[in-house]
Protein backbone atom coordinates (compact mmCIF):
# COMPACT_ATOMS: atom_id res chain seq x y z
CA UNK A 1 0.00 0.00 0.00
CA UNK A 2 1.19 3.10 -1.24
CA UNK A 3 1.71 6.06 1.74
CA UNK A 4 -0.77 8.41 1.79
CA UNK A 5 -3.57 5.77 0.61
CA UNK A 6 -6.97 5.63 2.75
CA UNK A 7 -7.61 2.46 4.54
CA UNK A 8 -11.73 1.27 4.03
CA UNK A 9 -11.97 0.19 7.85
CA UNK A 10 -15.77 -0.45 7.38
CA UNK A 11 -17.37 -3.31 8.79
CA UNK A 12 -17.45 -6.01 5.90
CA UNK A 13 -20.94 -6.57 4.60
CA UNK A 14 -22.76 -9.37 6.32
CA UNK A 15 -20.19 -9.24 9.82
CA UNK A 16 -21.95 -7.69 12.76
CA UNK A 17 -20.28 -5.69 15.10
CA UNK A 18 -21.65 -4.56 18.54
CA UNK A 19 -21.95 -1.82 20.44
CA UNK A 20 -21.65 -2.30 24.60
CA UNK A 21 -25.35 -1.72 25.24
CA UNK A 22 -26.09 -4.42 22.47
CA UNK A 23 -23.00 -6.97 23.15
CA UNK A 24 -24.48 -6.60 26.82
CA UNK A 25 -27.74 -8.03 25.71
CA UNK A 26 -26.57 -11.16 23.60
CA UNK A 27 -24.51 -12.17 26.39
CA UNK A 28 -27.76 -11.78 28.99
CA UNK A 29 -29.51 -13.86 26.68
CA UNK A 30 -26.90 -16.22 26.13
CA UNK A 31 -27.28 -16.77 29.62
CA UNK A 32 -31.01 -17.29 29.84
CA UNK A 33 -30.38 -20.06 27.28
CA UNK A 34 -27.37 -21.55 28.71
CA UNK A 35 -29.07 -21.69 31.92
CA UNK A 36 -32.20 -23.65 30.63
CA UNK A 37 -29.91 -26.06 28.46
CA UNK A 38 -27.86 -27.17 31.26
CA UNK A 39 -31.46 -27.44 33.29
CA UNK A 40 -32.06 -30.41 31.29
CA UNK A 41 -28.30 -32.07 31.31
CA UNK A 42 -27.28 -30.88 28.31
CA UNK A 43 -23.35 -30.07 28.38
CA UNK A 44 -20.93 -27.61 26.55
CA UNK A 45 -18.54 -28.52 23.60
CA UNK A 46 -16.82 -26.55 21.32
CA UNK A 47 -15.50 -27.71 17.47
CA UNK A 48 -13.20 -25.65 15.39
CA UNK A 49 -14.74 -22.71 13.57
CA UNK A 50 -12.47 -24.27 10.65
CA UNK A 51 -13.05 -27.57 9.33
CA UNK A 52 -11.41 -29.77 6.83
CA UNK A 53 -14.00 -28.89 3.42
CA UNK A 54 -14.29 -32.81 2.67
CA UNK A 55 -16.10 -32.44 6.03
CA UNK A 56 -18.37 -30.07 5.52
CA UNK A 57 -19.66 -31.29 2.36
CA UNK A 58 -19.86 -34.59 3.40
CA UNK A 59 -23.94 -34.09 3.31
CA UNK A 60 -23.88 -32.17 0.45
CA UNK A 61 -24.35 -29.09 0.74
CA UNK A 62 -27.13 -28.44 2.83
CA UNK A 63 -30.28 -25.67 1.78
CA UNK A 64 -28.59 -23.08 0.30
CA UNK A 65 -25.52 -22.20 2.36
CA UNK A 66 -22.71 -21.14 0.44
CA UNK A 67 -19.02 -22.31 2.25
CA UNK A 68 -16.12 -20.10 3.14
CA UNK A 69 -12.98 -21.51 2.06
CA UNK A 70 -10.22 -20.78 3.87
CA UNK A 71 -7.12 -20.01 1.34
CA UNK A 72 -3.87 -18.70 3.14
CA UNK A 73 -1.97 -15.74 2.06
CA UNK A 74 1.38 -16.25 2.01
CA UNK A 75 4.18 -13.45 1.68
CA UNK A 76 6.26 -13.23 -1.34
CA UNK A 77 8.88 -15.25 -0.59
CA UNK A 78 6.79 -18.43 0.43
CA UNK A 79 4.56 -18.09 -2.43
CA UNK A 80 6.06 -20.45 -4.56
CA UNK A 81 5.96 -23.30 -1.50
CA UNK A 82 2.09 -22.15 -1.64
CA UNK A 83 1.81 -23.29 -4.80
CA UNK A 84 3.71 -25.84 -4.88
CA UNK A 85 2.30 -27.45 -1.73
CA UNK A 86 -1.26 -26.76 -2.27
CA UNK A 87 -4.03 -27.00 -0.07
CA UNK A 88 -6.49 -29.56 -2.32
CA UNK A 89 -8.50 -32.73 -1.09
CA UNK A 90 -8.26 -33.82 2.15
CA UNK A 91 -6.29 -30.77 3.10
CA UNK A 92 -8.63 -27.72 2.04
CA UNK A 93 -10.39 -26.38 4.71
CA UNK A 94 -13.52 -23.86 5.09
CA UNK A 95 -15.68 -22.03 7.56
CA UNK A 96 -18.12 -24.48 9.13
CA UNK A 97 -21.55 -23.33 8.12
CA UNK A 98 -23.54 -24.78 10.62
CA UNK A 99 -23.06 -26.86 14.30
CA UNK A 100 -24.82 -30.14 13.04
CA UNK A 101 -21.79 -31.17 10.23
CA UNK A 102 -19.01 -30.27 13.09
CA UNK A 103 -21.15 -32.01 15.87
CA UNK A 104 -21.18 -35.40 13.66
CA UNK A 105 -16.90 -34.72 12.51
CA UNK A 106 -16.83 -34.44 16.83
CA UNK A 107 -18.64 -37.60 17.83
CA UNK A 108 -16.60 -39.66 15.20
CA UNK A 109 -12.97 -38.13 16.60
CA UNK A 110 -14.39 -38.99 20.32
CA UNK A 111 -16.34 -41.79 19.82
CA UNK A 112 -14.78 -43.61 22.67
CA UNK A 113 -14.72 -40.56 25.32
CA UNK A 114 -18.53 -39.64 25.10
CA UNK A 115 -21.14 -41.45 26.94
CA UNK A 116 -24.35 -42.43 24.86
CA UNK A 117 -27.30 -40.88 24.53
CA UNK A 118 -25.00 -37.59 24.26
CA UNK A 119 -27.30 -34.35 24.76
CA UNK A 120 -24.69 -31.13 23.72
CA UNK A 121 -24.80 -27.81 23.03
CA UNK A 122 -22.92 -25.19 21.79
CA UNK A 123 -23.40 -21.51 21.11
CA UNK A 124 -20.76 -20.65 18.49
CA UNK A 125 -20.02 -18.12 15.68
CA UNK A 126 -20.99 -19.96 11.98
CA UNK A 127 -19.90 -18.50 8.63
CA UNK A 128 -22.42 -18.54 5.52
CA UNK A 129 -21.77 -16.85 2.36
CA UNK A 130 -24.85 -16.06 1.24
CA UNK A 131 -26.00 -12.10 0.19
CA UNK A 132 -25.94 -9.87 3.20
CA UNK A 133 -29.31 -8.40 3.69
CA UNK A 134 -31.73 -6.87 6.51
CA UNK A 135 -31.95 -9.33 9.45
CA UNK A 136 -29.54 -11.93 7.31
CA UNK A 137 -25.75 -11.84 8.35
CA UNK A 138 -22.38 -14.37 6.57
CA UNK A 139 -21.22 -13.81 10.23
CA UNK A 140 -24.25 -15.35 13.40
CA UNK A 141 -24.20 -16.71 16.49
CA UNK A 142 -26.32 -19.73 16.75
CA UNK A 143 -27.02 -21.85 19.62
CA UNK A 144 -27.99 -25.14 19.46
CA UNK A 145 -29.03 -28.29 21.01
CA UNK A 146 -28.54 -31.87 20.35
CA UNK A 147 -29.22 -35.47 21.71
CA UNK A 148 -27.73 -38.50 20.00
CA UNK A 149 -27.93 -42.00 20.60
CA UNK A 150 -26.48 -45.02 18.92
CA UNK A 151 -29.28 -47.20 17.17
CA UNK A 152 -32.44 -45.96 19.53
CA UNK A 153 -33.71 -42.79 20.57
CA UNK A 154 -36.73 -42.40 23.04
CA UNK A 155 -38.84 -40.13 21.10
CA UNK A 156 -39.07 -38.23 24.99
CA UNK A 157 -36.38 -36.90 23.42
CA UNK A 158 -38.69 -35.19 20.85
CA UNK A 159 -40.85 -34.14 23.62
CA UNK A 160 -38.09 -32.07 25.99
CA UNK A 161 -37.01 -29.58 22.78
CA UNK A 162 -41.04 -27.73 22.76
CA UNK A 163 -40.43 -27.93 26.42
CA UNK A 164 -36.98 -26.07 26.47
CA UNK A 165 -38.35 -23.59 23.61
CA UNK A 166 -40.71 -22.66 26.18
CA UNK A 167 -38.74 -22.24 29.44
CA UNK A 168 -36.40 -20.06 27.11
CA UNK A 169 -38.88 -17.43 25.25
CA UNK A 170 -40.94 -17.27 28.07
CA UNK A 171 -37.69 -16.04 30.27
CA UNK A 172 -36.53 -13.87 27.79
CA UNK A 173 -40.49 -12.38 27.68
CA UNK A 174 -41.19 -11.63 24.23
CA UNK A 175 -44.31 -11.98 24.17
CA UNK A 176 -46.78 -15.16 22.75
CA UNK A 177 -45.41 -17.52 20.90
CA UNK A 178 -46.18 -20.83 18.87
CA UNK A 179 -44.43 -23.82 18.60
CA UNK A 180 -45.80 -25.37 15.54
CA UNK A 181 -44.95 -29.38 15.71
CA UNK A 182 -45.40 -31.61 12.73
CA UNK A 183 -43.95 -35.31 11.57
CA UNK A 184 -42.08 -35.46 8.06
CA UNK A 185 -42.82 -39.08 8.21
CA UNK A 186 -46.41 -37.95 8.43
CA UNK A 187 -46.19 -35.87 5.18
CA UNK A 188 -44.04 -38.53 3.39
CA UNK A 189 -46.76 -41.43 4.26
CA UNK A 190 -49.86 -39.05 2.62
CA UNK A 191 -47.49 -38.37 -0.05
CA UNK A 192 -47.17 -41.89 -0.83
CA UNK A 193 -50.91 -42.94 -0.47
CA UNK A 194 -52.24 -40.28 -3.02
CA UNK A 195 -49.58 -41.76 -5.15
CA UNK A 196 -46.68 -39.77 -5.19
CA UNK A 197 -43.85 -41.29 -6.48
CA UNK A 198 -40.77 -41.76 -3.97
CA UNK A 199 -38.34 -39.61 -6.29
CA UNK A 200 -40.97 -36.96 -6.05
CA UNK A 201 -41.53 -36.27 -2.83
CA UNK A 202 -38.26 -35.20 -1.61
CA UNK A 203 -39.37 -32.09 -3.72
CA UNK A 204 -42.74 -32.43 -2.91
CA UNK A 205 -41.80 -31.79 0.55
CA UNK A 206 -39.30 -28.64 -0.55
CA UNK A 207 -42.61 -26.96 -2.43
CA UNK A 208 -44.65 -27.65 0.32
CA UNK A 209 -42.14 -26.12 3.22
CA UNK A 210 -42.34 -23.03 1.12
CA UNK A 211 -46.48 -21.94 1.24
CA UNK A 212 -46.15 -19.07 3.88
CA UNK A 213 -43.76 -17.76 1.44
CA UNK A 214 -45.19 -17.98 -1.42
CA UNK A 215 -48.99 -19.06 -0.89
CA UNK A 216 -51.42 -21.33 -1.56
CA UNK A 217 -52.12 -20.63 -5.74
CA UNK A 218 -48.30 -21.16 -6.09
CA UNK A 219 -47.57 -24.25 -4.46
CA UNK A 220 -49.98 -25.54 -6.04
CA UNK A 221 -48.40 -24.57 -9.61
CA UNK A 222 -44.98 -25.47 -8.25
CA UNK A 223 -46.52 -29.03 -7.30
CA UNK A 224 -47.72 -29.58 -10.93
CA UNK A 225 -44.35 -28.48 -12.47
CA UNK A 226 -43.08 -31.38 -10.51
CA UNK A 227 -45.07 -33.58 -12.22
CA UNK A 228 -47.65 -33.83 -9.95
CA UNK A 229 -51.07 -34.24 -10.96
CA UNK A 230 -53.82 -31.47 -10.27
CA UNK A 231 -55.95 -33.72 -8.55
CA UNK A 232 -52.63 -34.69 -6.04
CA UNK A 233 -52.05 -31.28 -5.73
CA UNK A 234 -55.30 -30.15 -4.71
CA UNK A 235 -55.42 -33.23 -2.21
CA UNK A 236 -52.20 -32.18 -0.83
CA UNK A 237 -53.03 -28.53 -0.16
CA UNK A 238 -56.35 -29.96 1.51
CA UNK A 239 -54.06 -32.64 3.69
CA UNK A 240 -51.63 -29.32 4.96
CA UNK A 241 -54.41 -27.17 6.04
CA UNK A 242 -56.65 -29.69 8.32
CA UNK A 243 -56.82 -27.54 11.17
CA UNK A 244 -58.13 -27.81 14.61
CA UNK A 245 -56.95 -28.82 18.48
CA UNK A 246 -54.31 -30.79 18.89
CA UNK A 247 -56.28 -34.15 19.55
CA UNK A 248 -58.90 -33.13 16.74
CA UNK A 249 -55.96 -33.03 13.96
CA UNK A 250 -54.58 -36.17 15.65
CA UNK A 251 -57.79 -38.05 15.01
CA UNK A 252 -58.10 -36.72 11.66
CA UNK A 253 -54.64 -38.05 10.88
CA UNK A 254 -55.96 -41.38 12.64
CA UNK A 255 -59.15 -41.39 10.81
CA UNK A 256 -57.02 -40.83 7.32
CA UNK A 257 -54.34 -44.02 8.34
CA UNK A 258 -57.64 -46.22 8.34
CA UNK A 259 -58.90 -45.64 5.09
CA UNK A 260 -56.44 -44.41 2.65
CA UNK A 261 -54.16 -47.03 0.98
CA UNK A 262 -50.27 -47.63 1.37
CA UNK A 263 -50.50 -46.01 4.72
CA UNK A 264 -47.89 -47.91 6.62
CA UNK A 265 -45.23 -44.73 6.85
CA UNK A 266 -48.44 -42.56 7.77
CA UNK A 267 -49.38 -44.40 10.70
CA UNK A 268 -45.92 -44.29 11.94
CA UNK A 269 -45.44 -41.06 11.47
CA UNK A 270 -49.15 -40.32 13.89
CA UNK A 271 -48.03 -42.76 16.28
CA UNK A 272 -45.17 -40.74 16.68
CA UNK A 273 -46.51 -37.52 16.37
CA UNK A 274 -49.35 -39.11 19.41
CA UNK A 275 -45.95 -39.93 21.78
CA UNK A 276 -44.43 -36.36 21.03
CA UNK A 277 -47.60 -34.41 21.67
CA UNK A 278 -48.30 -36.38 24.94
CA UNK A 279 -44.47 -36.09 26.46
CA UNK A 280 -44.71 -32.43 25.50
CA UNK A 281 -48.06 -32.34 27.84
CA UNK A 282 -46.31 -34.40 30.54
CA UNK A 283 -43.91 -31.77 30.37
CA UNK A 284 -46.23 -29.62 31.60
CA UNK A 285 -45.81 -26.85 28.36
CA UNK A 286 -49.12 -25.11 28.41
CA UNK A 287 -51.35 -25.68 25.55
CA UNK A 288 -51.76 -22.15 23.86
CA UNK A 289 -47.60 -22.98 23.08
CA UNK A 290 -47.64 -25.62 20.80
CA UNK A 291 -49.82 -26.91 18.00
CA UNK A 292 -49.80 -29.53 15.21
CA UNK A 293 -49.26 -27.81 11.62
CA UNK A 294 -49.02 -30.07 8.87
CA UNK A 295 -47.59 -27.50 6.78
CA UNK A 296 -44.31 -27.47 8.43
CA UNK A 297 -41.80 -29.86 6.63
CA UNK A 298 -38.22 -28.17 7.17
CA UNK A 299 -36.57 -28.44 3.90
CA UNK A 300 -33.75 -29.83 4.60
CA UNK A 301 -33.28 -33.07 3.71
CA UNK A 302 -31.51 -35.25 7.01
CA UNK A 303 -35.19 -34.37 8.59
CA UNK A 304 -36.49 -37.55 8.96
CA UNK A 305 -39.42 -37.19 11.88
CA UNK A 306 -40.37 -34.46 14.33
CA UNK A 307 -40.09 -31.18 13.27
CA UNK A 308 -40.48 -28.04 14.91
CA UNK A 309 -40.71 -24.34 13.78
CA UNK A 310 -41.54 -21.32 16.58
CA UNK A 311 -43.38 -18.11 15.09
CA UNK A 312 -43.40 -15.09 17.49
CA UNK A 313 -47.41 -14.72 17.28
CA UNK A 314 -48.22 -11.26 15.80
CA UNK A 315 -45.30 -10.78 14.30
CA UNK A 316 -45.22 -13.65 12.12
CA UNK A 317 -43.24 -11.95 9.20
CA UNK A 318 -39.81 -12.34 11.46
CA UNK A 319 -40.43 -15.90 9.75
CA UNK A 320 -39.38 -18.63 12.88
CA UNK A 321 -37.26 -17.83 15.41
CA UNK A 322 -36.52 -21.50 16.49
CA UNK A 323 -36.42 -24.82 14.76
CA UNK A 324 -34.89 -28.01 14.22
CA UNK A 325 -36.20 -31.82 14.26
CA UNK A 326 -35.20 -35.15 14.24
CA UNK A 327 -33.24 -37.31 12.13
CA UNK A 328 -31.66 -40.88 11.54
CA UNK A 329 -28.61 -40.42 8.87
CA UNK A 330 -26.61 -37.11 9.32
CA UNK A 331 -24.57 -37.51 12.71
CA UNK A 332 -23.15 -41.63 11.80
CA UNK A 333 -21.83 -40.53 8.57
CA UNK A 334 -18.06 -40.33 9.30
CA UNK A 335 -19.02 -44.10 10.97
CA UNK A 336 -21.43 -45.74 8.98
CA UNK A 337 -23.73 -46.41 11.67
CA UNK A 338 -27.29 -45.70 12.67
CA UNK A 339 -27.00 -42.61 15.15
CA UNK A 340 -30.19 -40.83 15.51
CA UNK A 341 -30.68 -37.56 16.52
CA UNK A 342 -32.70 -34.65 17.43
CA UNK A 343 -32.05 -31.18 18.30
CA UNK A 344 -32.97 -27.30 17.56
CA UNK A 345 -30.96 -24.22 17.16
CA UNK A 346 -31.51 -20.44 17.31
CA UNK A 347 -30.24 -18.21 15.71
CA UNK A 348 -29.35 -15.75 18.25
CA UNK A 349 -27.51 -12.51 16.28
CA UNK A 350 -30.73 -12.48 13.72
CA UNK A 351 -33.41 -12.87 16.18
CA UNK A 352 -31.58 -10.12 18.04
CA UNK A 353 -31.44 -7.88 15.01
CA UNK A 354 -34.84 -8.54 14.57
CA UNK A 355 -36.63 -8.29 17.91
CA UNK A 356 -34.59 -4.95 18.15
CA UNK A 357 -35.67 -3.56 15.10
CA UNK A 358 -39.23 -4.84 15.82
CA UNK A 359 -39.42 -2.90 19.52
CA UNK A 360 -39.69 -6.12 21.19
CA UNK A 361 -36.30 -6.27 22.94
CA UNK A 362 -34.30 -3.30 24.41
CA UNK A 363 -30.81 -3.19 24.72
CA UNK A 364 -29.20 -2.75 28.13
CA UNK A 365 -26.94 -0.06 29.47
CA UNK A 366 -23.68 0.54 27.95
CA UNK A 367 -22.16 -0.59 31.35
CA UNK A 368 -22.59 -3.38 33.91
CA UNK A 369 -22.05 -0.92 36.75
CA UNK A 370 -24.99 -0.19 39.14
CA UNK A 371 -22.52 2.30 41.16
CA UNK A 372 -19.95 5.06 39.77
CA UNK A 373 -17.57 6.67 42.88
CA UNK A 374 -17.28 10.18 41.77
CA UNK A 375 -14.05 12.38 41.97
CA UNK A 376 -14.41 15.13 44.35
CA UNK A 377 -10.80 15.67 45.25
CA UNK A 378 -7.81 14.12 44.66
CA UNK A 379 -6.18 13.51 47.62
CA UNK A 380 -9.38 11.03 48.78
CA UNK A 381 -8.41 8.74 45.76
CA UNK A 382 -7.33 6.05 48.89
CA UNK A 383 -10.78 6.43 50.28
CA UNK A 384 -12.54 5.97 46.76
CA UNK A 385 -11.18 2.97 46.35
CA UNK A 386 -11.53 1.05 49.70
CA UNK A 387 -15.29 2.29 49.24
CA UNK A 388 -15.35 0.96 45.61
CA UNK A 389 -13.85 -2.45 46.88
CA UNK A 390 -15.93 -2.71 49.53
CA UNK A 391 -19.05 -2.29 47.59
CA UNK A 392 -17.42 -5.27 44.81
CA UNK A 393 -17.05 -7.49 47.55
CA UNK A 394 -20.71 -7.36 48.64
CA UNK A 395 -21.40 -8.03 45.09
CA UNK A 396 -22.29 -4.30 43.40
CA UNK A 397 -20.73 -3.87 40.13
CA UNK A 398 -19.09 -0.17 40.26
CA UNK A 399 -16.79 1.83 38.14
CA UNK A 400 -14.43 4.57 40.19
CA UNK A 401 -13.93 7.99 38.53
CA UNK A 402 -10.26 8.78 38.34
CA UNK A 403 -10.61 11.53 36.48
CA UNK A 404 -11.53 14.91 38.59
CA UNK A 405 -13.62 16.91 36.84
CA UNK A 406 -16.93 18.98 37.55
CA UNK A 407 -19.55 16.78 39.51
CA UNK A 408 -22.02 17.29 37.14
CA UNK A 409 -20.08 16.53 33.96
CA UNK A 410 -19.67 13.12 36.44
CA UNK A 411 -23.29 12.71 36.78
CA UNK A 412 -23.68 12.92 32.95
CA UNK A 413 -21.01 10.65 32.09
CA UNK A 414 -22.75 8.39 34.58
CA UNK A 415 -25.98 8.44 33.42
CA UNK A 416 -24.60 8.71 29.76
CA UNK A 417 -24.04 4.67 30.61
CA UNK A 418 -26.80 4.10 32.64
CA UNK A 419 -25.65 3.89 35.73
CA UNK A 420 -28.49 4.40 38.35
CA UNK A 421 -26.07 5.27 41.56
CA UNK A 422 -23.34 7.85 42.22
CA UNK A 423 -21.77 7.84 45.41
CA UNK A 424 -20.00 11.19 46.73
CA UNK A 425 -17.95 11.88 49.74
CA UNK A 426 -15.84 14.80 50.08
CA UNK A 427 -13.78 15.36 53.11
CA UNK A 428 -16.43 16.26 55.69
CA UNK A 429 -18.30 13.25 54.44
CA UNK A 430 -15.05 10.95 54.43
CA UNK A 431 -13.99 12.40 58.12
CA UNK A 432 -17.96 11.03 59.16
CA UNK A 433 -17.02 8.46 57.48
CA UNK A 434 -20.58 8.98 55.85
CA UNK A 435 -21.66 9.62 51.42
CA UNK A 436 -24.47 10.67 49.46
CA UNK A 437 -25.85 8.62 47.39
CA UNK A 438 -27.58 10.05 44.64
CA UNK A 439 -29.89 8.25 42.59
CA UNK A 440 -29.58 9.85 38.74
CA UNK A 441 -33.33 8.19 38.02
CA UNK A 442 -35.21 10.22 40.63
CA UNK A 443 -33.08 12.75 41.58
CA UNK A 444 -32.98 11.60 44.96
CA UNK A 445 -29.76 11.92 47.05
CA UNK A 446 -29.85 10.39 50.72
CA UNK A 447 -26.99 10.81 53.44
CA UNK A 448 -25.62 7.23 54.46
CA UNK A 449 -22.79 5.48 56.51
CA UNK A 450 -20.09 4.00 54.78
CA UNK A 451 -20.72 0.68 56.49
CA UNK A 452 -24.40 0.81 55.22
CA UNK A 453 -23.62 1.86 51.93
CA UNK A 454 -23.46 -1.46 50.60
CA UNK A 455 -26.82 -2.65 51.72
CA UNK A 456 -28.73 0.83 50.85
CA UNK A 457 -27.41 0.39 47.25
CA UNK A 458 -28.94 -3.24 47.00
CA UNK A 459 -32.34 -2.42 49.15
CA UNK A 460 -32.33 0.54 46.36
CA UNK A 461 -31.35 -1.58 43.20
CA UNK A 462 -34.42 -4.35 44.45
Amino acid sequence: MAKGDKINFSTPSGFPEFLPSEKRLELYLLDIIRRVFESYGFTPIETPAVERLEVLQAKGNQGDNIIYGIDPILPPNRQAERDKSGETGSEARALKFDQTVPLAAYIARHLNELTFPFARYQMDVVFRGERAKDGRFRQFRQCDIDVVARRELSLLYDAQMPAIITEIFEAINIGNFLIRINNRKVLTGFFKSVGIAEDQIKSCIGIVDNLEKIGENKVKQDLEKEGILAEQAQKIIEFIKINGSVDEILDKLKHLAENLSETEQLSLGVSELETVIAGVRNLGVAENRFCIDLSIARGLDYYTGTVYETTLLGHEALGSICSGGRYEELVGVFLGEKMPGVGISIGLTRLISRLLKAGILSTLAATPAQVMVVNMQEDLMSTYLKVSQHLRQAGINVITNFDKRPLGKQFQLADKQGIQFCVIIGSEEAAAQKSSLKDLKTGEQVEVLLVDLAEEVKKRLG
